[in-house]
């Protein structure tokens, strides 16, 4: 079999990954071109696309680039080298940053002039307004520039990933010397500067570039150009790592020298500064990017952040709900050890739910035992001060930290030391396995002994992420439940292997294998002419094995939707592969991120919940852990989910089995139906209810 039809037979089957996230990170920008949605929530969805490419860049494309280097040929699963991928990346990529400027540019700049919110250049200041904002300028941000000029047999200076810096071309008008030198923008400034007398905001770039004559006294400015250098941001801890704590703090130091991935530069930059550029930082040309207008408008969060609440979605007040409200004599654990309870954030409160179990376990005179991981969290959250309270009122605390969570290693170093010193039993994991599961357990002292409590959630310990992330937690007393995180925890901190888990789904142990038998079993259901559906929402499904596995069961007449945010690799509706799959994204106000799978084979219907995606990654390289839902009105809400994501035709996506992505918009006299709306329509009669039935049972 020749090698073109082993690559051309890979394609047919599946869909790139790195394409597949761009289109994903396409459809946010979607969003920020809708005129539907509020004036500042469209500015918050040009930000995010922008805050998203950046770490694309550092992970992905850093790694495609490094794979392409190393001459080894490697191959993505669906067939292509890493040259080729990246030069399609860079297509598309080009291709979005070229629609952003333009909705930046022509849509979302003239709206915010018809609200009274003007992103204006210097030049159109008045007299007044120039010698206010040169006072300004004198003030708060001259003191804290360095010009960086370079001279003969000097190297061209460090540019700091992510940070905007000025190119400028310096002239000596008596001696006709020319120089380049750089100007960094400050970071911890504020991006737009403010001129109050007309509400004028301006990019500090700008206003920098405006009064570079003080910085270079008695010079000529020949040029003045905004870029911004993208580094490689990714590392991997070695698995022979002695110390994981020390060996990912010598990680992000070097990770602040990654090689260059990409350089932005603006429009106007002249092809002698860009050669400047190229040549200083060692890139090709195929690495740069020219924006038309601004430059990062990742800090466009900056304007949505203004205080103009008819230009934002109303706010959003989370439900608490019944079984989380204060009941006299009738305690939490008690509630939980009747019955598993259920949460779905942001429509059921984190704070009075989840952060109320942790606090009460901590409080709880009879609670001998907390353990609890940590994989990203916030400095809001009571996660930690429940933990040190733990420990102190003599309770055995023990908290997982997870150190190489990306982009949140030095917060989570500070966390496991702030935790040490209070007395918490802390560990770090393993080298070669990221724990990304979340679980916490509770062990209670009771009259009939010792019982112990278990949350198991499907998103992070993240009391801000917790009010945008859409997540499940799922709070049991099941005793098998509880023996298979207790023995979790065990492994976590001790030495041995688990033993064959008696409810949970465990990776790297036995995940993969077991959400494929229960894909078997559907297909058989459906070769025998029984029910027979499928179920599945994820972030991302890329596994080889796993689709492979849906196209058998798609291929015996099983009925499959998935739902899948990002990244999914499977090619849907393709006549004799899998005609029976759908596959649709919902993106939206809240951010989906909840991992659910149903097996509907014949009477049988299976539900879990809990950490992975279905990427090799998670099954293959992470401690992940998902959690059976038993109880029949839990998996009715579940269904009732699946309902209200599969009904929605405004903020939903279809996948085509050519890869394209296509928006859903409402037929003809029928009735917009947005998932998020919905849920949070439902939420509160839903909760008033609850809440008038328990005022009744008082």
């Amino acid at each position: 079999m020749s090698a073109t039809y082993v690559r051309s037979k890979a394609a047919e089957r599946l869909l790139n990954r790195e394409l597949s996230w761009l289109e994903f990170n396409g459809r946010v920008l979607e969003l920020a071109a809708d005129p539907r949605l509020p004036l500042l929530e469209r500015l918050k969805f040009a930000s995010i696309f922008s805050s998203n490419l950046d770490e694309f860049f550092m992970v992905r494309v850093a790694g495609l680039m490094e794979q392409a280097a190393s001459g080894f040929g490697l191959r993505s699963p669906d067939g292509r080298f890493p040259e080729a991928a990246l030069v399609q990346i860079r297509d598309r990529v080009r291709e979005l940053t070229a629609e952003q400027s333009r909705i930046w540019n022509r849509d979302l700049r003239p709206a915010l002039d018809g609200e009274e919110i003007y992103v204006r250049r210097v030049a159109e200041c008045d007299e007044a307004e120039r010698q206010e904002l040169a006072k300004r300028f004198d003030r708060d941000v001259y003191p804290v520039l360095t010009p960086l000029a370079l001279g003969p047999g000097q190297r061209f200076p460090y540019i700091s990933g992510l940070s905007l810096s000025l190119g400028v071309f310096v002239r000596d008008p008596d001696t006709g010397e020319e120089r380049f030198a750089r100007v960094k923008v400050p970071e911890g400034l504020p991006r737009f500067v403010d001129v109050p007398k007309r509400a004028y905001l301006i990019p500090l770039e700008a206003v920098i570039a405006h009064f570079l004559g003080g910085l270079f006294p008695q010079m000529e400015i020949a040029e003045a150009a905004v870029f911004r250098v993208t580094r490689n941001a990714d590392f991997a801890v070695s698995d022979e790592a002695d110390d994981l704590l020390e060996a990912v703090e010598l990680e992000l130091r070097r990770r602040r020298f990654g090689d260059v991935v990409r350089l932005e530069v603006a429009e106007s930059m002249s092809d002698r500064m860009l050669g400047r550029l190229t040549t200083g930082l060692g890139i090709q040309a195929d690495q740069v990017y020219r924006i038309q207008g601004l430059l990062d408008l990742a800090d466009l969060a900056q304007l949505a952040a203004l205080d103009r609440p008819e230009l934002k979605d109303e706010p959003w007040v989370p439900r608490t709900p019944v079984d989380f409200l204060p009941q006299g004599s009738i305690d939490l654990f008690g509630t939980i050890a009747s019955k598993d309870r259920l949460v779905h954030h942001p429509y059921d409160s984190f704070e009075t739910t989840f952060e109320t179990f942790l606090e009460a376990a901590a409080n709880d005179t009879s609670v001998t035992a907390l353990k609890t991981t940590v994989y990203r969290t916030s400095d809001e959250s009571p996660l930690v001060p429940a933990l040190i309270a733990a420990a102190e009122s003599g309770k055995q605390s023990v908290c997982l930290v997870e150190l190489t969570a990306r982009f949140d290693e030095s917060r989570n170093i500070e966390w496991s030391r702030a935790l040490e010193h209070a007395g918490v039993h802390v560990v770090y994991g393993f080298p070669n396995l990221k724990v990304h599961a979340k679980m916490t357990l509770v062990v209670r002292r009771e009259l009939d002994g010792l019982r112990r409590y278990v949350h198991i959630g499907t998103g992070n310990y993240h009391s801000r992420n917790a009010r945008l992330y859409e997540d499940f937690g799922l709070f049991t007393a099941d005793d098998d439940i509880a023996a298979d995180v207790a023995d979790l925890f065990n492994y976590i901190t001790g030495f041995g292997r688990p033993r064959q888990f008696r409810k949970l789904l465990v990776a790297p142990f036995d995940l993969r294998d077991r959400l494929i038998a229960e894909i078997r079993a559907v297909g058989q259901a459906a070769a025998a002419g029984k029910a027979a559906w499928i179920g599945i929402k994820v972030n991302a499904l890329t596994d080889e094995a796993i689709i492979a596995e849906l196209y058998r069961a798609s291929q015996e007449g099983a009925k499959i939707d998935i739902v899948a945010r990002s990244i999914c690799s499977l090619r849907p509706g393709v006549h004799g592969l899998s005609e029976t799959i759908a596959v649709r994204s919902i993106v939206g106000r809240f951010l989906e991120h909840s991992r659910l799978f149903v097996f509907q084979a014949g009477k049988k219907v299976s539900y879990f919940m809990g950490s992975p995606d279905l990427m090799p990654r998670n099954l293959d390289r992470r401690l992940e852990v998902v959690a059976p839902v038993a109880d029949p009105a839990l998996q009715q809400r579940l269904r009732s989910f699946f309902d209200v994501l599969l009904a929605d035709n405004t903020t939903a996506w279809e996948l085509q089995g050519d890869g394209r992505w296509k928006r859903l918009h409402p037929k003809k006299d029928e009735p917009a139906r947005a998932t998020h709306p919905v849920l949070m329509k439902s939420a509160r009669p839903r909760a008033r209810r609850r809440a008038a039935s328990l005022r009744r049972a008082r």
